[in-house]
């Protein structure tokens, strides 16, 4: 697992390695989704693209992450599996695949409402890519 979930008084965390900075990225949103349901009872039936924008490495991260909450509360969409797509100076893009969120076979998880800069720091040590994100629940 590239994520690992980090209970925090009141929030919630994920602390996220990867050999790739993209890798990273796709950690990020599949930790995500983790929170809201069990990925494993996730189907992919469908594809949704997400982009962000941003004028940093922990701004796209954020809004990304965030896109992908919009998704959610919006749609209902759940994924259980993202591959970043474009990874930029500015822009991020990643598609993500899976399926509205029903109730009867998804178990109801955290109420993830934001990804915050709050501690966020993403950085490269030993050859590898390491971040923590907070989200407000």
């Amino acid at each position: 697992m590239a994520y690992q979930v980090l209970d925090i008084s009141g929030d919630v965390g994920l602390r996220l390695r990867a050999e790739s900075l993209e890798g990273l990225f796709q950690s990020a949103l599949e930790g995500l989704f983790s929170l809201i349901t069990e990925r494993k009872a996730i189907e992919e039936r469908k594809a949704v693209e997400v982009s962000a924008q941003g004028e940093s490495t922990e701004g796209l991260l954020v809004a990304l992450l965030n896109e992908c909450i919009f998704q959610f509360d919006t749609y209902g969409f759940v994924a259980r599996r993202a591959e970043l797509k474009e990874l930029s100076e500015g822009r991020a893009r990643a598609v993500l695949w899976g399926e509205e969120f029903d109730p009867g076979r998804h178990p109801r998880g955290l109420l993830v409402k934001a990804a915050t800069y709050h501690n966020l720091d993403i950085r490269k040590t030993d050859g590898l890519w390491e971040a923590e994100v907070i989200f407000d629940i």
